[in-house]
């Protein structure tokens, strides 16, 4: 059981110790630590705080825990009970709100829950905000408010609705195109919150949706992490219903993935790159994504004559280097859409909406359209971490011994070769060692992976 603080949030397992686990007063003092460092940004009279959560089975119990929390300490709570992480990053600043939470653990199983921390522009807290609030939880020095001052709950259960408007207004979503092209589709919604929001979407635009595990009761039915190997229902689904293609998110619908008519997997990867593409043949400029995504987008960048950049792994470290590049469209590999016209944040109904878009004006279908993009392959593996092991001695025994390759080391330790990349760090999010990897087939790409793990294993034994 475990509990992991990072600039991804407060993120843990339910039960067991307190400070070992996410246990109601590891989730009161961590609520409070971030009410007390938004109430030291400005001086006022009122602070308003939007709070939602995707369904898993503990989120109803951390959610009222978080707002009669933030309502102790004199701060106005607006509910939108069961949402998506992008919703509520929208919802923030439609509300004028001082800040958001989000309690998702996103893809982790359904033990899992978090604290997911924004400001007041919806976008996820930097490194140092971060820190700060780490620091207040520490420390004794919370003051609540007296019986006179407390907070209030507001519900509004509309912002899903509203985030779909806003979706739709996009100059980009070609919303009569997806509609004369009569589009099925099959949605995997893990029984989380996705389950309700895109085929609302999907609706909206004249698609047929096929409901696959949308009922939002947090019993995840898989792994909730939108990878092949978790998802034989979707692909057969897909294929029993005719369907043109297969849409699948992570519990908190910041992920998408796609599955093409055959029930083959359209690639995580290429989400990013397929909606890059539309966007970029519309309004042409510059990309980021992570260090640990494909270089498919990279290809595709420079073929619209663009510029790409990639960032350390994290969220708010893609969107702050998106703003410096001043990019049109931007995201994550692990299928994380952030397309600033609509917001800084990693949007799954946006990704939707826009790759409907391409795949309505291509006239083409799913597979087609995946060989028109760069076939590069990749690996997604992780070693666990066992207590004493020294990952940062490890990554720096793997910078040395390579040191004539050319390194990356901003998160971790990145090498690229000439046909392939390596990239290996610890998780902000889980207690492992991540290795990515990416070549020309997927057996160049899983050897090279191996080949990492067996190094990392020979350095730890010494």
């Amino acid at each position: 059981m475990t509990l992991i603080k990072s600039i991804s949030g407060i993120r843990g397992t339910i039960g067991g110790q307190v400070g070992d686990n996410l246990t109601p007063i590891d989730a009161v003092k961590f609520a409070s630590a971030y009410g007390v460092w938004l109430k030291q940004q400005r001086i006022k009279k009122n602070y308003r705080v939007v709070v939602g959560r995707d369904a898993r089975i503990s989120g109803e119990m951390i959610q009222n825990l978080v707002m009669n929390t933030l309502v102790g300490l004199g701060i106005h709570v607006i509910d939108l009970g069961l949402s998506t992480t992008p919703t509520v990053e929208i919802a923030v600043p439609m509300e004028h709100a001082d800040g958001g939470i989000i309690l998702t653990a996103s893809h982790n199983p359904k033990q899992w829950n978090a604290l997911k921390l924004l400001n007041e522009k919806g976008e996820f807290l930097d490194a140092v905000e971060g820190a700060k609030i780490l620091e207040i939880a520490e420390s004794d020095t919370m003051d609540f408010a007296d019986v006179d001052s407390l907070g209030k709950i507001t519900k509004n259960e509309a912002y899903i609705d509203l985030h779909i408007d806003e979706v739709l207004s996009l100059p980009l979503v070609n919303t009569q195109a997806i509609k004369e092209a009569k589009f099925k589709v099959v949605v995997d919604g893990v029984n989380s919150t996705g389950g309700i929001a895109i085929p609302l979407l999907l609706e909206r635009l004249g698609v047929h949706a096929v409901k696959l595990f949308c009922d939002p009761t947090g019993h995840f039915p898989h792994n909730p992490e939108p990878l092949k190997e978790h998802l034989g229902d979707l692909s057969e689904k897909v294929v029993k219903e005719n369907a043109d293609f297969g849409i699948v998110v992570d519990p908190d619908v910041d992920r998408l993935a796609f599955m093409d008519q055959n029930g083959d997997m359209f690639g995580e990867e290429y989400t990013l790159v397929a909606c890059a593409d539309y966007v970029l043949s519309k309004n042409p400029g510059n990309t980021v994504s992570n260090m640990s995504s494909t270089r498919a987008l990279r290809d595709i960048t420079e073929k619209h004559g663009g510029t790409y950049e990639a960032s350390a792994v994290g969220e708010v470290n893609v969107v702050k280097l998106m703003k410096q590049n001043k990019v049109v469209i931007g995201g994550e590999g692990n299928g994380g859409i952030i397309y600033p016209d609509s917001h800084y944040g990693r949007d799954a109904l946006v990704g939707v909406a826009l790759f409907l878009s391409l795949l309505a004006e291509k006239k083409m279908s799913v597979s087609e359209l995946r060989k028109t993009y760069p076939n590069y392959f990749m690996s997604k593996k992780k070693i666990q971490l066992t207590p004493g092991l020294d990952v940062d001695g490890i990554l720096k025994t793997i910078e040395n011994r390579y040191q004539n390759e050319q390194l990356t080391t901003i998160d971790g330790v990145k090498i690229d070769f000439a046909e392939s990349w390596a990239h290996l760090r610890k998780s902000n999010t889980e207690p492992i060692i991540r290795i990515y990897t990416e070549a020309k087939s997927q057996e160049e790409a899983d050897a090279l992976a191996d080949k990492f793990i067996e190094e990392i294993g020979a350095i730890a034994k010494g």
